[in-house]
Formats: structure tokens, sequence, C-alpha cells
């Protein structure tokens, strides 16, 4: 069976997509996505074309969008092209290249499907399109894309789900030459007489995924010449196994966690009764933004003291006799909000903060927490109310030497709840008021002071 019809009856098999459907075709003007636009022609299916310049190769990268708008014009297919300033991104995000190229392909990808979908919504039942569904973006990624992509992610280290390799469907992104390795692709560019361009970053074993297409794979083929059917045949028995195992993990977070209110609580004893414990552990944190790596944690939870707790970047699991429960972190929910001269009152999630200037005559000083009664001279807006974090210090009223507020917070006996309720108001990155609690002693009233900033806490 000749590429084409290998071609469309991958895409028959797997339902890839209907012949109908508008497809949005991935081109980098590589032999792969140029072999996608044959293909696609020779099928007859209707396709746009969109490039990205990631502007990273200087002259070379203008050459590639050069010949991806000669290429729509020889299919007389409408072309869109994207330039963007990779390398910025990258540092304003403090990615690798690689993970800002895939970020910005893809979001703009994402863009350009919405739009189709607007503009091809079915207006009558015979419609050609499928509404949301018809719309669909195509990419060039082939066998040997599948065999680098799950090795890496093997000796990354991964899941069961990180063994299927990339998949024929995820949503609206459709891979139809899953089936085919470069070389059946290669010969076919040859015998059609198809033309491409080669990215010279391809050669360099800089970037890891190179150095397992140009080192590794050729080494395990020294070994193992069958490697990459063996490796393939393996990729399809993960995809099944994982299905079978999805279904378990099914089961076990239906018998295991319970929900109550923002809570979800799992039961110690019935929990360590579990086999395998590690894997199912894992299966019920990781939907809680905990890693692999924080596993053992956990599991040492099922046998410590009432109390003791981690945490993700979004949520906290603590012991709690004999339960483990599983709430979202306070901070995850703290914002930030800037306080103007103007501003009288300013509500926030815990509370209302109310603001008054007044002068001292006759005033009488307050001594509750609730209230905090500032010096206004040394007061210079706009102030900044907060969640406290690591690291804050302030200098509490009566004292002349700096405290942690996480050492201020132990003086205080406060709870963990307590803690994480707790808010600060800061001015020019100093603190002035540990919010119901404590002002800075560098703001507080003095003989000479004639008019008092005067904040009051109405609590939740």
């Amino acid at each position: 069976m000749n590429l084409l019809n290998k071609f469309k009856a991958y895409i028959k098999q797997q339902d890839l997509f209907q012949p109908k459907d508008k497809l949005l075709l991935a081109v980098s003007g590589g032999v792969d996505s140029v072999v996608l636009c044959e293909l696609c022609r020779q099928a007859g299916y209707h396709f746009t074309i969109a490039h990205c310049n990631f502007q990273l190769r200087g002259a070379e990268s203008e050459r590639d969008e050069n010949f991806v708008r000669a290429l729509g014009k020889k299919y007389d297919v409408e072309i869109l092209v994207k330039k963007f300033d990779t390398e910025k991104y990258a540092e304003e995000n403090k990615l690798s290249i690689q993970v800002a190229a895939r970020e910005l392909r893809y979001a703009w990808f994402n863009e350009l499907l919405s739009k189709m979908k607007n503009d091809f919504m079915p207006e009558a039942p015979n419609s050609p399109f499928r509404g949301p569904g018809g719309m669909v973006l195509l990419t060039a990624h082939h066998a040997n894309d599948n065999i680098e992509t799950l090795l890496m992610n093997f000796f990354k280290g991964t899941g069961i789900n990180g063994l299927h390799g990339i998949l024929p469907k995820q949503g609206n992104i459709i891979r139809p030459l899953l089936f085919a390795k470069k070389e059946e692709i290669s010969s076919f560019a040859k015998a059609n007489e198809l033309g491409f361009v080669e990215d010279s970053s391809n050669a360099s074993d800089k970037y890891t995924r190179n150095y397992f297409r140009n080192q590794l794979i050729p080494g395990l083929q020294k070994v193992f010449p069958q490697v990459e059917d063996n490796l393939l045949n393996n990729i399809d028995r993960f995809r099944e196994i994982e299905i079978l195992y999805q279904q378990s993990v099914t089961l076990i977070k239906k018998k295991l966690p319970e929900q109550k209110g923002n809570e979800i609580r799992i039961p110690v004893l019935k929990l360590l009764k579990t086999k395998p414990l590690d894997t199912t552990v894992y299966e019920i944190i990781k939907d809680y933004g905990f890693t692999a790596h924080q596993v053992n944690d956990v599991v040492s939870l099922l046998n410590s003291d009432t109390g003791k707790f981690i945490r993700s970047v979004s949520h906290r699991i603590l012991k709690n006799r004999n339960w483990l429960i599983i709430t979202p972190n306070e901070n995850t929910k703290a914002e930030t909000i800037f306080i103007e001269e103007k501003d009288k009152q300013v509500e926030y999630q815990d509370g209302k903060l109310s603001f008054e200037v007044m002068p001292t005559t006759n005033q009488k000083l307050q001594t509750t927490n609730q209230i905090a009664q500032l010096n206004a001279s040394e007061i210079k807006f706009p102030l900044l109310l907060r969640k406290w974090k690591p690291g804050d210090y302030f200098y509490p009223l009566g004292m002349q030497k700096k405290k942690k507020l996480s050492r201020f917070f132990i003086d205080q006996k406060l709870s963990l709840t307590q803690k994480e309720k707790t808010w600060v108001i800061e001015m020019d990155k100093k603190i002035i008021w540990v919010v119901g609690m404590r002002i800075d002693d560098r703001f507080k009233i003095k003989d000479s002071t004639k008019n008092i900033l005067q904040i009051s806490l109405h609590q939740k």
C-alpha cells in the first residue's frame, strides 16, 4: 500500500476528521510538513496553511517563510504567517527557547481555530462543516517523532501516560502521519519531486530531541536493529494498558476520597490497605498540584502525628487523626490591593478596612488590635494590602530591632490557620501594619504628630 492510501486509511481507522472538515496545516517548510500538504491535496482535502516565523535563525527563518508562502501559491490555498519575538518572550517568561516557541505556536494556532470556527459555523443542516468539531489543526509529527517522545519521557521519569507517546488526536490537534516513518516520508517527497527546506538546527545535538534522534537511537539500532518497530509496537501496548490503568484509578477515586465542602478527606486506614500504595497516592494527589517526588512525603504523613502537613503550589495535605485532609492553600486565594489616598474604604477577602485622617487634638489613642493609628506625615500613598509572605519583617511597636513575621507569629502563638489569614499593609516595601495585630514602630504617633491616619478593621 502506498503512502497516500496508508494516510487515508489511518485517518479513517483513527476517526481523526471528516473529508469535508476545515483543516489548518502547521507547515514549517521541512520535508514532513511539505509531504503533509501534498497528501492532503492528493486526498482531496481542503486546507489552510499556517506558518510560524520564530526569528531565531536570521536569514534562514526568512527563507523558510518565503518558501511556505510560495507553497501556498502552489496549492492555491490561504497562507497565514505570524512572526514572533521568541527570544524576548522566553526571557520575559523565564522559559527555554523550545518551550517558548511551543507556547507561542499553539497559542496562535488556537486563535486561528477559534476564528475559523466563527467564520464557518454552519448556518444550514447540510453545511459541509461540523461547527467547532470540524475545525482541526494538523501537524506533521511522524512515527520517529513518537519514538523520540517515548524515550525522552521514559528517561525523564514519567507515569504510564507518558509512555503512550504522541496521541493521534488531542482535542482539535490531529497528527495524521504518526503511522509513517521518516524514511517513508522522504521517499514520498523524492518520488513526487517535492521541494523543501532544511532547518540547520536539526543537526545540532544541543537540543535534547536532536541528541536522541542523532545519537541515542542510531546507537540502539546497532545493538537492536528492529528497535524502532519494537518501540512503536510498545507504544500501542502502552496505550491499551493505560486504558485499563485509568479504569482502575477511576474506581479507587470513587471509593477513597470523600468531598466535604472545599475539603477532600481520605481515610488513612483504608488508604494504607490499598495496593500499590505509592501509585494510588500519586493518582489521588496529582490533581491538587502535587508531584511524583512528593509521594514519599504523603506516605510518611499516614503514620505521622496530627497536625503534620505538606504543600503543593495550590493545596495542602494535613494529617488529622485518622484522615488526610486536602484543602486549597489560603495563599492561593490572595489578592493584592492598591490603596489610594482618596480611598475611604477597601474590601478584601477576609474583611473590610476603613481609612480616616484626623487631627491629634483631643483624640484618644486606641489600644485595640482592630484599629491602627499612624503618624499621617510619615505615610505616603499608595499603600499595598497583601498576604504576608516568608521573609517579611517589621519593627513591632515598642521595639527598636526588626523582627521576621514568622518569628512574631510564633511569639503570638498563632495557629496555622491564623497565619494563613494574616494580611499586611505595605508602603515603599515597609510594612506599616500587620493587620489586626501590631503597627510598625517607625510609624507610631509622636508628640510632634499633627495628624493621625486611622485604619479600622472590620472582619468578616
